[in-house]
C-alpha cells in the first residue's frame, strides 16, 4: 500500500507551498485519480512519488517502510504527459532496451503483449505508431521495469475518443497487476476504473467520490455547452 503522510513541496523560490499536506492511501491492485487544473501540482506530485523532486515535509511509505527518492525510483514507473515526446530509440526494440541493452526477448514480448502490442514488429520506428499505441508504447517501457507503481500524468490528453477508450480499457486490465495513480485535468472516462478519487486545487487535496466528481463534470459540460 502506498501512503502519503503529511507530504509537503515548499521550494525557497515559491511564496506559498505547492504541495499542501497531502494525506493519500492507495491498496495494491487500485486505480487512484486525482483531478485538477493546471498549476494545481499534479505533475508535481507524480515527481515527487517517482524520485525525481525531493519533498519539503512528511513522508511516503510503501508497506510501512519510509521511502527515500532512491527507493522511489526502483519501485515507481512515470508515464509523462505526451511520452511520445520523449522517446530515444529508433525501432520499438531499440526503445524497451534503453538502458536495459541485457534484456532478454521473452520480457520484451512479455511487456508488449501486457499493453495490447504483442502483435507488433519490433523494427517499427516509435514515430510511425498511432497515438494510442506510442501511449501504450510508452506504458511498455516502464513495465520492462517491472515497477510496483504506475504514475500516469494526462494519459489521455490529446487523444481521440477511440483511442481514449482504448488506453481506458487497458489501464482496467493493468490494474489486475499494479497500483496505478493518475492525474488529470479532466476526469472523464477515467472515472469508470478509478477505485478511488481526489481533487487537487491550490495544493490541496481532498477525496471525493466518483459519483460526486461525475456530477462535476456534467455541469462543467452543460456550462460549456
Amino acid at each position: 500500500m502506498l501512503i502519503l503522510k503529511n507530504l509537503t513541496y515548499h521550494p525557497a523560490a515559491s511564496p506559498t507551498p505547492i504541495l499542501k499536506a497531502i494525506n493519500l492511501q492507495l491498496a495494491p491492485q487500485q486505480l487512484g485519480l486525482i483531478v485538477g487544473s493546471s498549476g494545481s501540482g499534479k505533475s508535481t506530485l507524480l515527481e515527487i512519488l517517482a524520485g525525481l523532486a525531493t519533498k519539503t515535509r512528511g513522508g511516503v511509505f510503501w508497506r510501512e517502510q519510509e521511502l527515500t527518492p532512491l527507493h522511489l525510483q526502483q519501485l515507481c514507473g512515470l508515464v509523462f504527459q505526451f511520452p511520445e515526446r520523449h522517446f530515444c530509440g529508433g525501432t520499438v526494440l531499440e526503445e524497451l532496451r534503453l538502458g536495459h541493452p541485457e534484456l532478454m526477448s521473452d520480457r520484451i514480448q512479455e511487456a508488449l503483449n501486457e499493453v495490447g502490442l504483442g502483435q507488433l514488429p519490433w523494427s517499427t520506428p516509435p514515430e510511425a505508431l498511432s497515438g494510442g499505441q506510442q501511449r501504450r508504447l510508452a506504458l511498455a517501457v516502464q513495465l520492462i521495469r517491472q515497477p510496483h507503481l504506475l504514475l500516469l500524468d494526462e494519459p489521455t490528453a490529446g487523444l481521440d475518443w477511440s483511442m481514449r477508450r482504448q488506453l481506458v480499457n487497458l489501464l482496467a486490465k493493468l490494474k489486475q497487476h499494479w497500483s496505478l495513480l493518475v492525474v488529470s485535468h479532466d476526469a472523464g472516462e477515467l472515472l469508470e476504473v478509478a477505485d478511488h478519487c481526489w481533487t487537487l486545487q491550490h495544493g490541496t487535496l481532498m477525496s471525493v467520490t466518483p459519483e460526486a466528481l461525475k456530477t462535476q463534470s456534467s455541469k462543467a459540460e452543460l456550462v460549456s455547452g
